[in-house]
This record gives C-alpha cells, sequence and structure tokens, in this order.
C-alpha cells in the first residue's frame, strides 16, 4: 500500500513539473500566438497605416472606418508592452507610413510601474527610429476605464493610475519629437478621470460609438500627407 502511494505521489509531482514547464513555455495566450502569427505573414508596406495595439485596438475596423485598405489593425487583445516588442520585426521591416500606438492598460492590470510602461514604450518608438525613421509616429494616450462595471476588476480598479502614465508619454512624445494624441480627455464622463458609460459596457472595452469618437479625433492623422 504504501509502494503504491509512492508510485502515485511521484507521478503526480511528474506531471505537475510537466505542467509547470508547459506554463513556462507559453509566454502569452494562444489567441497572441495566432495572431502574431498571422501578422508575420501579412505585408506591410510603405504605404501602410498601421494601428497597434490590444484589445481596444484589436477590436476596431479600421480599414473600413476610414474607408482606406492601407489602413491596417495589428492590434492583439490581451496584449502588454513587452509582447508588442516580441512581435514588431515583420511591423518595423515593413516601413510603414505611418504609427498610431496605443499600448498599456493590460500592463496596469498585472501591478507593472508606470515608469516600467513608458520604458517599454520608449523602447517601441526608438526601435522604429532607429530601423524605419520615416514612418510617422503617433503615440495615443491611454484610455480611461471605469470601476462601476464588474468586469475586468484588475484593470478598472486602477483607474488612477491612468493620467499619471498619460503625463509621462505626453513628456516621452516631446522628447522623442513625435506626436501625442490625447484620447483620454475626450473619452472620460463628468469625473475628468473615468470612461464615460456611454462608450462601453465593461468598463475597459470600446461600443461603436468610442470608435466613432476615436476615428474623429485621428482622422486629421491619418489622412494629412
Amino acid at each position: 500500500m504504501k509502494k503504491r502511494f509512492i508510485r502515485l505521489l511521484i507521478i503526480i509531482i511528474a506531471f505537475s513539473g510537466v505542467k509547470a514547464s508547459l506554463a513556462q513555455e507559453q509566454k502569452y495566450s494562444v489567441y497572441w500566438e495566432r495572431r502574431a502569427s498571422l501578422f508575420e505573414n501579412l505585408p506591410t508596406s510603405k504605404k501602410d497605416i498601421i494601428f497597434l495595439g490590444n484589445s481596444i485596438t484589436d477590436g476596431a475596423e479600421w480599414a473600413e472606418l476610414f474607408d482606406n485598405p492601407r489602413v491596417k489593425n495589428r492590434g492583439i487583445s490581451g496584449d502588454i508592452t513587452q509582447g508588442v516588442l516580441d512581435r514588431l520585426d515583420p511591423i518595423v521591416d515593413g516601413k510603414p507610413a505611418k504609427l498610431f500606438l496605443l499600448i498599456g492598460i493590460n500592463d496596469v492590470s498585472r501591478g507593472i510601474s508606470a515608469d516600467s510602461i513608458v520604458g517599454s514604450i520608449r523602447l517601441i518608438i526608438e526601435r522604429f527610429q532607429q530601423e524605419s525613421p520615416k514612418t510617422r509616429i503617433y503615440l495615443q494616450s491611454v484610455l480611461p476605464v471605469n470601476d462601476a462595471f464588474d468586469n475586468y476588476k484588475k484593470h478598472v480598479s486602477r483607474w488612477e493610475m491612468v493620467p499619471g502614465i498619460n503625463e509621462k508619454l505626453k513628456a516621452l512624445a516631446l522628447d522623442k519629437n513625435i506626436t501625442y494624441i490625447d484620447l483620454f480627455s475626450h473619452f472620460t464622463d463628468e469625473s475628468g478621470a473615468k470612461l464615460n458609460p456611454g462608450y462601453t459596457n465593461d468598463g475597459l472595452h470600446l461600443m461603436g460609438e468610442g470608435y466613432l469618437k476615436w476615428k474623429e479625433l485621428v482622422e486629421p492623422h491619418v489622412n494629412n500627407k
């Protein structure tokens, strides 16, 4: 009986080790891997306008919003700043005409500091400036979130971090001589700090009206020569 118990214990420990190893090997979600794999195989050219980010970017039909097939979606739901860094090669190599970057709120949900988030965004920008210097970079503010909703508690409970991150992003844009686009102030409710519930149904992601507002704010930059 004792030997059987020991053998069972060994099997359990071995199985746990395999699970732990697999978890370590899988750095990102299966959705991230599928989406990143697709982007590796889709062409990016010098005429393209790239929207790069997480689920908030992923959720839009950018080419349809702007009636322009050159406007391409490179958002991945759940992505973080390091994830963007890890999948930059096919985008940078394509040397797109313009890049609209919005990333950071998933880092916030993981408890990553504002300085670390902005530091990673700095690396993204520097990569383009070094390897694709003709790409015009538009750094968009992180959007507000709203903790009145029951979803995404790790994101929305840290709503107070977002303005501080945006102040640092604004300074970064100035330092790197790129365009900073303030989305945040156009998406807040009467408090001036939280996401307007008219633009969301979960406190984090945007409804159709939110994407139309976003389009309105960035359209002059998308269309300028």
